[in-house]
């Protein structure tokens, strides 16, 4: 019984997750296509969140997320002004950054810090890039050069 409650459980929690790459959000913070920020950016956060069970999608999304930034972003990342990390939703001292952002199952985020404050952003095409890693890379190198540049269109 108990195997079968975990199993609910997990099943719920994916389904967040894929649920998540169909929603739009309008929260003040969030990045919006076709907004500009004028004042330069301080940092950027790449946040791939999942849970602690994760499938081949889950898996994927992040591992081609912290290639991307690992591969084109290597001064940025040891500078400070970019940041990666893979962030398991489900534990306790993670519950901040899960509502800072409000991550609500296996996605990938972006947040933005600037002098008007912190934007952020679910990006959910990359979802629909995993099959061709190429691709992928090429998509979120340019995605993360906008951001960089204060340029959020898609």
């Amino acid at each position: 019984m108990k195997r079968e409650i975990i199993f609910i459980v997990l099943i719920v929690f994916l389904l967040q997750g894929c649920a998540q790459t169909n929603q739009n959000s309008s929260t003040a913070g969030e990045l919006r296509t076709n907004q500009s920020i004028a004042a330069p950016v301080e940092k950027i956060e790449v946040y791939h969140f999942h849970g602690t069970n994760q499938c081949y999608s889950c898996k994927t999304v992040g591992a081609y997320a912290e290639e991307t930034v690992n591969t084109y972003f290597a001064d940025e990342l040891k500078s400070g002004k970019i940041v990666f990390a893979h962030i398991n939703g489900e534990l306790p001292e993670n519950r901040d950054k899960v509502i800072q952002y409000g991550a609500t199952g296996s996605s990938l985020w972006i947040g933005v810090y600037d002098s008007s404050g912190f934007h952020k952003e679910e990006n959910v095409n990359v979802w629909y890039k995993i099959n061709n890693k190429d691709d992928y890379l090429l998509y979120l190198r340019g995605i993360i050069n906008k951001r960089l540049k204060g340029d959020y269109s898609q």
